[in-house]
This record gives C-alpha cells, structure tokens and sequence, in this order.
C-alpha cells in the first residue's frame, strides 16, 4: 500500500524536507564561515595599513621638520604647497 502514492518509504510525503533541510543547513554554514573569514581578513588589512603606512603628508612633514632634516623655510613652503 506505500508504493500506492509514490514515495516508496514509510516517511511520507514530507521525507524530502529533512535531507534538504540538513544540505541547505551546511550549505549555510560553510558560505557563512566564508564571509566571516574575509570580512575579518578586510578589516584587518584597513586597520594595519591606517596604522601604518597610511599617514597624511602633512603629519610627514612635520616629522622632517622636527627632526631637522628640513629648515623652516622649505616647511612653511611645502605647508604652502600643500594647503
């Protein structure tokens, strides 16, 4: 009498839900770990290069002119230049 409707197994017409279910669950999870994995790697490049080498000219110039390798008027001119 099972084989009368078609689905051949003692799960009924709902035996399809659970096996679907289960591979859209991983196929879920697996696409969901991978978009945790570069939003993480994204954000970590953008937070080391803000840190590091990405630093405005003007912050630049001042270093040098702290550190006497530019006199002050070669600074106020590149400030002038840079404005």
């Amino acid at each position: 009498m099972h084989g009368w409707y078609g689905y051949g197994s003692q799960m009924g017409a709902w035996g399809w839900v659970g096996p679907a279910a289960m591979i859209l669950f991983w196929i879920l999870l697996i696409v969901g770990l991978a978009v945790l994995i570069r939003f993480l790697v994204v954000k970590t490049r953008s937070v080391s290069s803000i840190g590091g080498s990405r630093r405005n000219a003007l912050e630049i110039l001042e270093e040098r002119y702290a550190r006497g390798e530019i006199d002050k008027p070669e600074f106020e001119q590149k400030k002038h230049d840079l404005a």
